[in-house]
């Protein structure tokens, strides 16, 4: 390990994050890695996780790079894996590559990995160098690292409202709040999370497809999910009629009528049982890690308020994407989160503010939860 790196290292190191970040909803239950071999100061190869998460980054470049690949340097966003599973551990075709040296922004917390692919190249001759641009490869990585270590995903509440907090007119009209630019942005959020979930509520209310319509993006579309513990979605919904042809999972109650989730799942929806809550809905947590347990690493969460609320009650909200739309709806207005019962700002949940975008006549403001 070393705290010194030169400006090219870092430069490598930047470029290989750049691709990461691409693959940022198209590879789970795998993490996004970007790779690039580098010799004598000349790129070699870029490579990155695949879509559906094989092949790995660093056999991609090693491919592209042949037979150069001999005394090159790897740049890597993560650790590389020492593990079998459906291929061979990229440590192998390392060592194999005669690679050099490996540069590795961070370590994977995987129980199959967990230093032991760094361990072996270093016993095999390999200079490993490791904690270039931790921070950003941690943050890159920080989905897949929360199912690895927590069991579920990370959650992202997206919030698309008035100045004064609303997500809908009291009538119930939501159609828009915002503004293209912002809507724009929004679909391009959700091209890179694994999936998507919103309530019941919010489902009948809105009639929403909840899929990625930028143009070339529609393949980027992530699971949708819907959190429904009364059954109350009715078979000609939009989400279950189109359900055959866009990936759509729907979480309910494990005490739920057979028949009922027998005509979904013949729609075409995964059903996912999961533990009641007491007010009769699906428990929060267990939602999640029946998520996780399915390999979802990044989960955007779109609405409405009371689902809104029982992640954050639950300590279960990671991020927050607040749009927000220079317009006042009043207190009769839909609240974008539900009631809390808290009992003064001293024990409101925090979250520190990690950007803001300008997106036409909206402003995008960005929040990760505090320590």
């Amino acid at each position: 390990m070393t705290d010194v790196w030169s400006a090219a290292d870092a430069g490598w190191m930047d470029a290989a994050l750049a691709l990461a970040r691409r693959q940022l909803g198209a590879v789970w239950p795998n993490p996004a890695v970007g790779a690039i071999l580098v010799k004598d100061g000349r790129v070699l190869a870029r490579g990155v996780t695949q879509s559906g998460g094989r092949p790995h980054a660093e056999r991609v470049a090693l491919d592209r790079a042949g037979a150069e690949a001999v005394g090159a340097t790897l740049y890597v966003t993560l650790e590389p894996c020492n593990h079998h599973g459906v291929t061979p551990p990229c440590t192998d075709a390392l060592l194999e590559a005669k690679v050099a040296r490996v540069v590795v922004a961070t370590e994977d917390p995987d129980p199959r990995v967990n230093g032991s692919g760094i361990a072996r190249l270093r016993a095999h001759g390999v200079q490993v160098d490791v904690g270039l641009r931790r921070e950003q490869a941690d943050e890159v990585n920080a989905g897949f690292f929360c199912r690895i270590c927590q069991g579920r995903p990370l959650v992202t509440l997206k919030l698309a409202t008035s100045l004064d907090g609303r997500i809908a007119a009291p009538g119930g009209v939501s159609k828009w709040i915002t503004g293209p630019a912002a809507l724009a942005r929004a679909h391009l959020s959700r091209a890179r999370h694994d999936a998507v979930l919103v309530g019941a509520q919010t489902a009948l209310a809105d009639d929403p497809e909840l899929t990625c319509r930028l143009p070339g993006l529609s393949h980027r579309s992530p699971v949708r999910v819907v959190a429904d513990g009364r059954l109350r979605l009715p078979l000609t919904h939009k989400l279950v009629q189109s359900a055959r042809s866009a990936r759509t999972w729907l979480i309910t109650r494990a005490d739920a009528p057979a028949e009922r989730l027998q005509a979904f799942a013949t729609a075409g929806l995964e059903i996912i049982t999961a533990t009641p809550a007491v007010e009769g809905g699906v428990e929060p947590a267990a939602a999640l890690a029946a998520m996780g347990q399915r390999g979802i690493t990044r989960l955007m969460v779109e609405g409405g308020g009371q689902l809104a609320a029982s992640l954050v009650a639950a300590d279960l909200v990671d991020r927050i994407e607040w749009y927000r739309a220079p317009i006042l709806l009043g207190g009769d207005g839909a609240a974008a989160v539900a009631g809390l019962d808290v009992a003064s700002p001293a024990a409101a949940p925090r979250f520190v503010r990690t950007g803001i975008e300008h997106r036409g006549d909206d402003v995008v403001e960005s929040y990760r939860r505090r320590g």
